[in-house]
């Protein structure tokens, strides 16, 4: 798409930028990434057709950023996406409503923890009380509410640290919540794209199953506890398939589970795939699956230590937990399962 501007905006533009020239190195690299930004971000002729979907105006701006910061967009769309997973679970989330993203940040991180202005917009103040909010328009404000502001002060937060996972770790602090947000970088830079949508059943509608809804009930083996999956019953060997796009975090024996695969999608979803007869291939912890990928064949393992097999029928437990920012919990796969067998129909 071409940039139009018109005689007194381009006029504006050249005027800015012959000023910025003249400065000294670092103003210079302070203020040309707002400009650019300005823009790449700003210019009416650049904003996604209404008709367009979220997704591509959300990619088109992770994109813009990328060319203007050099900070690769799929970090920038892991953070983004990470946050849209978690932002309802944050205390004063709500107030804050974007048109494009999901970054949260909090008014003490963006003023500064000592800040007596608690919604402070000034650029000066916020840094002198150690704030991380920026001017990301150019309209000398660092608003808050503004999402080219809020996303400009993110991708700066992350282009002050050596590597992605520095930042992540200084301003997450949270192991789990860095691994989450490399995960979903790592699949949307594999399959270039953050359309990653599709699900599945985890067993082929080729082979004979069955399953109800046995979420909850009670179970006694290793002491009294609830069932936190659906148990599909099949033949042994039936293969078992990925139900959505994901990275391996975890294989290998389980006294419960047996043989198992737990896989994370870009929802903060883990999808556990337990009591396997065994694993497909060379899969590994860290390969990136998609729906309807064979990871493993059904069996009877669990319940002992690692080999012991045929304490009960051959069938799959395949659960389903959210990471909400804070903690992992289990929910009910079964309207799921239901939703997907119906879709493949």
């Amino acid at each position: 798409m071409m940039i139009l501007l018109g005689d007194f905006s381009t006029f504006l533009f050249i005027s800015k930028v012959n000023s910025i020239l003249e400065m000294g190195e670092n103003m210079k690299h302070r203020l040309l990434i707002p400009l650019l930004l300005f823009v790449i971000v700003s210019i009416p002729n650049l904003i996604v057709d209404a008709e367009d979907s979220n997704h591509e105006a959300r990619l088109k701006m992770y994109k813009d950023y990328e060319l203007a910061s050099g900070v690769p967009w799929y970090e920038i769309a892991a953070i983004d996406q990470y946050e849209r997973n978690t932002y309802k679970f944050k205390e004063g989330s709500d107030k804050l409503k974007y048109d494009t993203i999901s970054i949260f940040i909090t008014n003490e991180r963006w003023s500064g923890p000592e800040n007596p202005y608690y919604y402070d917009n000034d650029s000066y103040t916020i840094n002198l009380f150690g704030g991380i909010g920026k001017d990301g328009n150019g309209d000398g404000v660092a608003d808050i509410n503004n999402e080219e502001d809020v996303m400009y002060t993110m991708v700066e937060y992350i282009r002050s640290f050596d590597t992605f996972k520095e930042a992540l770790n200084s301003y997450y602090q949270q192991d789990q919540a860095v691994k989450i947000i490399e995960e979903i970088a790592q699949l949307f830079k594999h399959f270039d794209t953050i359309v990653l949508d599709k699900r599945c059943l985890p067993v082929s509608k080729r082979y004979s199953y069955s399953f109800q809804d046995n979420y909850g009930t009670a179970r006694s083996w290793g002491g009294a506890r609830s069932h936190e999956g659906i148990d599909i019953f099949a033949n042994y060997s039936t293969p078992v398939l990925a139900t959505a796009y994901g990275v391996v975090e975890i294989m290998g024996w389980n006294d419960y589970g047996g043989y198992r695969i737990g896989i994370r999608d870009i929802y903060n979803t883990y999808q556990y795939y337990a009591h396997l007869q065994g694993y497909e291939g060379d899969l590994k912890e860290g390969d990136i699956v998609e729906p309807g990928q064979v990871i493993g064949y059904v069996g009877s393992t669990g319940y002992g230590k690692e080999g012991t097999s045929g304490k009960f029928p051959p069938h799959l437990h395949f659960g389903l937990y959210k990471y909400d920012g804070r903690c992992e919990w289990a929910f009910n796969p079964y309207p799921h399962l239901r939703r997907w067998e119906k879709e493949e129909q």
